[in-house]
């Protein structure tokens, strides 16, 4: 249950006090829903992240899962 904690510790480096500023974040946010990152703000950010946690959650769950076999197989 760590992956969702790992992945916004490393999407937000830099901005670790504001991780709406992140430019990595915002345009995976981007690319996940077609908002423009332009356009984002703190509380649109949050907005999509509560109507999406579900999806969000089982995606990080499956990024940790292939970060382990990738780390298993090297």
């Amino acid at each position: 249950m760590l992956e969702p904690l790992r992945f916004i510790w490393n999407a937000t480096r830099g901005h670790r006090l504001t991780p709406w500023r992140s430019p990595y974040l915002r345009w995976r946010i981007e690319t996940y829903s077609g908002k423009k990152a332009e356009t984002l703000t703190l509380s649109s950010i949050f907005a999509f992240a509560w109507a999406s946690r579900w999806e969000l959650l089982s995606f990080l769950t499956w990024t940790g899962q292939v970060e382990r076999e990738a780390k298993r197989k090297s």
